[in-house]
């Protein structure tokens, strides 16, 4: 895949070095960013580092009561008063495309957008459209949500689709003949799938952006392990609540830490199309954010292409690209 650079904003940062942090975040002022997902986590601490920063944020989440007070806490952390919230249910074809006209309507141009919202191996749903719940809102609404903007990105420099994979995706192998999971529901299997799916999506955007000479990269960001509410369906089990207190502390990070990658993937001059962000440190759990590899499953070119037809004849929805 060949890399595409992207143009320098007056920054200082070096992609080079392994150590960054919150201050090697470029000015964003005059940049508007889109963050699934932000109401808590590492969404919401991306959202606060960006409107310091004087980005304009909107958070698109599917609790418009939550993310509208995490609007307030942004503003109070920050005085910046251009954080926005659109309402965006990601398990819902019929929102997705209601947020994204929405969003069409507002604003002439768009950044970045943070493919970060997900659900973690919860007790077996499909979703309204009849999709597994996790396969549903972690790949095929964000595959939705994205293509439905991507005319506010192409000719715009600089521009972004950041989208939020985890070290799951070492254990997923998509499932053709069983997307849905129906036939057998193991949720931690589900998860890996719909996480190796963010990185065949990102890897085939890359390649069609790269085909188009669009101005857009695709580039993806692990959190590694975060000390967040997202895992809170795993933790049903006794003995795994027992393990998780174990290994937290030597294992984990905070979630401002964990939003790391994903920042710096989002708004670091140099970062190239197709590059994954994650923490440095022992099996990627914590750490500095730097450039890590995915695993060779989710380079296969067939099933990236396999991939992204099946998900546009599930969404009913055809990319220009």
């Amino acid at each position: 895949m060949t890399a595409q650079k992207i143009t320098d904003r007056d920054s200082t940062t070096n992609l080079s070095s392994a150590v960054w942090s919150e201050k090697d975040v470029p000015d964003q002022t005059g940049r508007t960013f889109i963050i699934t997902g932000a109401t808590s986590g590492i969404g919401y601490e991306t959202g606060v580092v960006l409107a310091e920063r004087g980005a304009n944020v909107i958070l698109a989440c599917r609790n418009v009561e939550k993310a509208n007070e995490a609007t307030k806490k942004i503003f109070a952390l920050t005085q910046n008063k251009n954080v926005s919230v659109e309402k965006l249910d990601l398990s819902s074809l019929k929102s997705v495309r209601e947020c994204a006209e929405i969003i069409q309507s507002k604003y002439n141009k768009i950044d970045v957008l943070i493919n970060n919202a997900g659900v973690m191996v919860p007790p077996y749903q499909l979703t309204e459209d009849g999709f597994e719940l996790q396969f549903g809102t972690n790949h095929l609404g964000h595959f939705l949500f994205t293509g439905l903007l991507l005319d506010k990105f192409l000719d715009n420099p600089d521009s972004r689709i950041v989208t939020i994979s985890s070290t799951a995706h070492m254990r997923g192998v998509i499932n053709f003949d069983d997307l849905q999971s129906k036939r057998e529901y193991k949720a931690s299997i589900a998860y890996a799938q719909s996480k190796i799916a963010n990185l065949l999506f990102t890897y085939e955007l890359q390649r069609r952006f790269e085909k188009a000479n669009a101005k857009t990269i695709a580039v993806a960001a692990h959190p590694g392990w975060s000390r967040t509410e997202l895992a809170k369906h795993a933790l049903t089990k006794s003995w795994v609540r027992v393990a998780f207190a174990i290994f937290e502390p030597m294992l984990s990070q905070d979630q401002r830490a964990g939003a790391h990658p994903m920042l710096r993937a989002a708004t670091e001059v140099g970062v190239q199309g197709g590059e994954y962000y994650g923490p440095s440190g022992f099996i990627g759990s914590k750490g500095d954010a730097i450039k890590v590899t995915s695993n060779a499953r989710s380079h296969e070119e067939s099933t990236q292409q396999r991939l992204w037809q099946v998900s546009e004849e599930l969404t009913g929805f055809k990319y220009a690209i």
